[in-house]
């Protein structure tokens, strides 16, 4: 039963110690921080000026009451839908952002392959010609 508990311990620490693993849990700490960039960048810099031309109106006061609240018994059902078109406009912007970052990746991976392919050999219209004659004499010679 030890040996069995070693051996499970043991792979999960080579499991735990992949690159793979430790790259992804980089990612979700660095995409935890870039999350609050966005949501900063949405409520103080896009939002405001989209509200001021919606009439000044604060995406964050948008509620629809469904029942009131009734003091000392229940409190107020409320749907925040301005809140849910903030989360949808900071989605938007990280997916964009997303897309943006994975695509400039990809050209320079794309970069980085074609540098380290080997060159063919690319002749010139001149050695071309002057290879084929040199075959079409030897030919003719046999």
């Amino acid at each position: 039963m030890k040996e069995k508990g070693k051996k499970f311990i043991s792979e999960f620490k080579d499991f735990a110690m992949k690159g793979n693993v430790l790259d992804l849990a980089v990612g979700v700490i660095i995409g935890g921080a870039f999350n609050k960039i966005v949501s900063s960048l949405v409520k103080d810099i896009i939002m405001p000026p989209i509200g001021l031309l919606t009439g000044g109106v604060n995406f964050q006061d948008l509620t629809y009451t469904l029942k009131e609240a009734v003091p000392g018994v229940s409190d107020a059902i409320v749907i925040s839908y301005g809140l849910f078109i903030q989360n949808v406009v900071d989605f938007i912007i990280i997916a964009l952002s997303v897309f943006i970052f994975i695509k400039i990746i990809n050209k320079l991976n794309k970069k980085k392959q074609e540098e380290s392919k080997p060159q063919e050999d690319k002749k010139t219209r001149e050695e071309e010609l002057l290879t084929e004659i040199r075959d079409i004499l030897k030919n003719n010679k046999q």
